[in-house]
């Protein structure tokens, strides 16, 4: 009968243990010098080592010839005990085994002293799932057991172990292994099962692990099962139902272009080819953090990589994202990650998450602006983006000096040594604030009509073509931000002063306080250029 690799190839020693050295060595000790402890407490993420290791510590507490605090794995105890004939070493499933009434049995049965070996071990797996009355039930014994006996408990999900088991246990923690480590244990699995194993392909496998070995040997199995020859990363990607590294890349490119046609069509041809949408967008949510840790941190975060994004063409591809853009990215690929086991069309969400992420001017959300506008200011400051003079108009012979003129928010006031278009205002005029006011009481119907009165909530600041409804509270200025209200305002003020003038809403002395008003001031400044430069 087929054996799973997991379980064939289980450690059956300390030694054997991939990536716990620390905790390894402290249990060989302990048992070579018997300072052992009555009960231990095995955390950790899945695939760590957790019960192997617990397995290992009950046949080298009863092995008859130890080895260095290793279990012999030959006498007649460790062969019992790893065969499961061993009645005086019982595991236990705390998932399927948590009521009171199954550790009150388990509890009477512990006062024997054993038949066939030195020590009585209780391993009882997923302890977390044991209930209130079940700990409660199980803390007697593990304060005071008999010298026979010893518990190992293990647990993913150490914060649902109550304080009265921690503080009378011995804690091991056991970390997420390396994807190092995870390749070159699969690189000796797969020798020693005649796998021919490419070593990019065991790098994805390691990869696609998250830090567990079983899930990593689990992958290999299954890829192997299905190879006619040697197991590539290609060959890896299309068995699992991933899009890869080379076209995540190519997708975040056109996402970076705001190509949204582009994204859309190599999206259909993942979806016809069978990938799976879940995966992609979560290569992508990954590819898109490591991005975001090369923008941050370029040479202390390169540990921190996940490796779906690596190497130059990772890092000229995050030159492409602003630091706000990725974020946003991040966002929005968890969102609809999160939402996916929820909705009754999985490729809607996803086309649309993908329109999202290629149109940021789509959404009017913070993080849509804030995106939109870190993009604009790493531009200028790169130079990336230039403003290149052209000819003036003959009747405004002015000229930029530099080769390089300054950004539209220096020009607010002409030079003195040229000729100064005509302009608006600084100031709002004498009585056009009160005839506003009654062309807008007219237009507008209750509760808006009351914000505006002569000596109102509301402060008029014209300036520069724009005029500012600078509001005296919080709630005022999002009555009056809807854009058919400053639409309406402007049009009316238009009318008033005989040029065009935009409205805006702000806060008294925030002219520009988030993002939105700072992106309309940006545009509003470079529109005032007119036909003296163009932006490339």
């Amino acid at each position: 009968m087929y054996q799973a690799l997991y379980r064939k190839y289980r450690p059956r020693t300390f030694d054997e243990v991939v990536g716990q050295k620390s905790i390894t060595q402290t249990l060989k000790t302990q048992v070579a010098s018997g300072r052992l402890s009555h009960a231990y407490l095995f955390t950790g993420t899945r695939g760590t080592g957790k019960t192997s290791c617990a397995k290992i510590l009950a046949r080298a507490v009863n092995c008859e010839h130890p080895v260095d605090g290793n279990p012999c794995n030959h006498c007649a105890a460790c062969r019992s005990i790893e065969e499961g004939a061993c009645m005086d070493v019982l595991e236990i499933d705390a998932a399927s085994n948590n009521g009171v009434d199954h550790v009150r049995a388990l509890r009477d049965d512990a006062i024997y002293t054993p038949s066939e070996v030195q020590k009585r071990v209780y391993i009882i797996d997923e302890v977390h799932m044991l209930s209130t009355a079940a700990f409660n039930a199980l803390l007697k014994i593990i304060e005071e057991p008999p010298e026979h006996l010893i518990f190992i408990l293990a647990t993913t999900e150490l914060h649902k172990v109550p304080a009265t088991i921690l503080s009378r246990c011995q804690r091991f923690s056991f970390r997420r292994l390396l994807p190092e480590d995870i390749a070159a244990r699969l690189g000796y699995v797969a020798y020693q099962e005649g796998i021919d194993l490419e070593p990019e392909a065991a790098r994805v496998l390691a990869r696609l692990a998250d830090g567990a070995l079983r899930d990593g040997v689990s992958l290999l199995d299954q890829c192997a099962s299905s190879a006619n020859g040697a197991v590539t990363a290609q060959f890896v990607y299309d068995c699992l139902g991933l899009s890869g590294e080379r076209l995540t890349h190519e997708m975040l490119l056109h996402i970076a272009n705001h190509d949204t046609a582009k994204a859309l069509s190599l999206f259909s041809r993942l979806y016809d080819e069978g990938k799976d949408m879940g995966a992609m967008l979560d290569e992508m949510c990954s590819a898109a953090r490591d991005l975001l840790i090369l923008r941050t941190a370029p040479k202390s975060g390169l540990a921190m990589l996940s490796g779906v994004c690596t190497g130059p063409e990772a890092e000229q591809l995050a030159g492409r994202f602003s630091q706000g853009e990725l974020l946003r990215m991040v966002t929005i690929l968890q969102e609809t990650m999160a939402g996916l086991s929820q909705t009754a069309n999985l490729r809607i969400d996803a086309e649309l998450c993908l329109m999202k992420l290629c149109g940021p001017a789509l959404q009017t959300d913070g993080e849509s602006l804030n995106a939109r506008l870190t993009r604009l200011e790493e531009q200028i400051a790169s130079g990336t983006l230039t403003v290149q003079a052209v000819p003036a108009p003959a009747a405004d012979p002015t000229v930029w000096e530099d080769e390089q003129p300054p950004f539209p928010g220096d020009l607010d006031a002409p030079d003195a040594e040229e000729e100064a278009p005509a302009a608006p205002a600084a100031e709002t005029p004498a009585g056009f604030w009160p005839d506003l006011v009654s062309a807008l009481r007219a237009e507008f119907q209750p509760p808006v009509r009351g914000f505006f009165a002569v000596n109102g909530p509301i402060t008029p600041v014209l300036k520069d073509g724009v005029l500012t409804l600078a509001a005296d509270s919080e709630f005022v200025k999002t009555m009056i931000s809807p854009p058919e209200v400053l639409q309406t305002v402007g049009r009316k003020a238009s009318a008033l002063l005989g040029h065009p003038v935009r409205a805006a809403a702000a806060l008294q002395g925030q002219q520009f306080a988030d993002g939105h008003d700072r992106l309309e001031d940006v545009i509003a400044r470079g529109s005032a250029l007119g036909d003296r430069m163009t932006i490339k």
